[in-house]
Parts: structure tokens; sequence; C-alpha cells
């Protein structure tokens, strides 16, 4: 076996190791932004814990068809750019997102969350969902709020007959 054709073989194995541990995946057009750009979105996606990377599109497609994702081969045209989020399946489509509102160069193509391919709409759309953090927080605060009014009532209750009994 050539050491060309060994070296693809090990970079398709890469790719497909990292689909299938990522539970996020976004492809994104990357043309046209420049080093400095691309710089600050590389810090930006790994600040949220999210690995960027670009690959040649027929070693993503042999990955994707081996595991089954062939939905994705038809988003893989020109130059594209993958973005792996490993705890936070929104991370990727999020910043992806946040940052191509201020540049216009970089476009939402296509994703793969936990096995399902989502469209530049859906992903887009899936960058609206807040982190998981902040809606563990929301969750927690709305198990708070009834259960604060119920303390408020029951010191209320409480106070109420100490001063009919004084």
């Amino acid at each position: 076996m050539s050491k060309n054709r060994q070296l693809k073989e090990e970079k398709v194995q890469e790719i497909r190791e990292k689909l299938e541990k990522a539970q996020g995946v976004i492809l994104a057009k990357y043309q046209g932004l420049t080093v400095e750009e691309d710089t600050e979105l590389r810090k930006r996606l790994r600040e949220a814990g999210v690995e960027y990377k670009v690959y040649k599109n027929t070693l993503v497609t042999i990955a994707a068809k081996e595991l089954g994702h062939e939905g994705i081969v038809e988003h893989l045209n020109g130059p594209l750019s993958i973005a792996f989020g490993y705890e936070d399946p929104t991370a990727p489509a999020r910043v992806l997102n946040d940052f191509a509102k201020d540049h216009k160069k970089l476009e939402l193509k296509a994703g793969i969350v936990q096995g399902e391919i989502f469209d530049e709409a859906k992903v887009k759309e899936l960058a609206s969902i807040p982190p998981k953090e902040v809606l563990l927080a929301k969750l927690l605060g709305s198990f708070k709020a009834p259960l604060s009014n119920l303390v408020y009532l029951l010191n209320a209750v409480k106070e109420k007959q100490e001063s009919e009994q004084a």
C-alpha cells in the first residue's frame, strides 16, 4: 500500500472517530475570512470547548458514509470547515452563528446533531437554543419559585397564628 493511501486512510479513521464522538457537528463555508477573523473564530470555538478542523471533502464523505450519515454528503462541496462539539451539541452552531452575524463571509451549511442531519435553517434554529447551563438554571429557577412562595405562605400563616395567640 502506498504511503499516500495509508495517510488518507488514517485521516478517514480520524474523521470517523470525531464524527462518532461528537454530539454536534456543524459544516461552515469559511472562504473569504481574513487570517485575523479566522484566528478570532478559532479562539471563540476553543473557549466554548469546540474543535474546529478543515478536511478534504472526499475524506469526510467516506467517513460519513461509513457511519450512515449519507444525508450530509450533499452539503460537502467547496471549501468547508467542521466544528465538533463533544459536550454541548448546540455549542458549535451557537458560536458559528454568532460569529457569522458580524462576518458575512462565514456561512453555516449543515450539521449532524446526535445522529440527525440538519440543514442550514435547522442549524440556525439550533443556534438559538441557550447553553445547557442556562437551561438548567432556568429549570432550577422554575422549581425554586413555587417552593419559595410556599415557604412565604407557611411563614405568613405561622406569624398570623402567633399574633392571634398573643
